[in-house]
């Protein structure tokens, strides 16, 4: 082949598990906790009101959930795994070495409520979980990392495979997770259903 593939951007979307009742049993319980955790959180409501219009974050206010909630913790072991098989798929070098969860906070976006393009500092891998997904709400968007250098380029085919455009979005699917490299931005767009989005995001460091 004349052309060959470098420096790859990779996504990792997967169910959390295997068993579709399972998945059902686990996102009632969080989306139960998630919206009483809201009711509890005045702080994060305070936060959300100012930095993140029509909805609500606890991350600014409670953003280590699996340490203080049994249900965030089983999450978390799930989780952990899906990210050590993400890193294999990187061929990053973890012999030796402890992969954790540094955060983990809860997003709901009512109608109208988005998500403006941002990264995650101070991490190595970052996620989502989805955890109640309407019909026709907003997917995660990623932005290619190259876009700023592109100077002179001419735009893209609009029949561009995935790997060639300067965005791709991954639709949100509940009991789907989704894995990033932590410097990679990314945004989602204005929820445009009435009903609310709820999904936990992370952050996993290593040492």
């Amino acid at each position: 082949m004349p052309t060959r593939a470098h420096f790859p951007t990779l996504i990792y979307c997967e169910p959390l598990q295997k068993s579709p009742a399972t998945l059902a049993r686990l996102n009632s319980e969080l989306a139960d906790e998630c919206r009483k955790l809201r009711e509890f959180d005045t702080a994060g409501r305070k936060w959300s009101a100012q930095n993140y219009p029509g909805g609500y974050t606890s991350y600014a206010s409670m953003n280590e959930l699996h340490r203080f909630s049994s249900t965030f913790t089983a999450l978390e072991k799930k989780l952990t795994a899906h990210v050590r098989a993400f890193a294999r798929t990187l061929d990053m070098d973890l012999r030796g070495r402890s992969v954790r969860m540094t955060d983990c906070w809860v997003n709901i976006m009512p109608e109208s409520t988005a998500h403006s393009l941002h990264l995650h500092p101070l991490s190595f891998i970052s996620g989502t979980y989805y955890v109640v997904t309407p019909r026709g709400c907003p997917g995660l968007k990623f932005e290619d990392p190259r876009l700023s250098k592109f100077m002179a380029a001419p735009p893209k085919l609009p029949s561009a495979r995935p790997a060639h455009r300067p965005h791709i979005t991954y639709p949100a699917e509940a009991g789907n997770v989704i894995l990033f490299e932590s410097w990679l931005r990314h945004e989602v767009a204005a929820n445009r259903v009435p009903d609310e989005r709820i999904s936990i995001s992370f952050n996993f460091n290593w040492s």
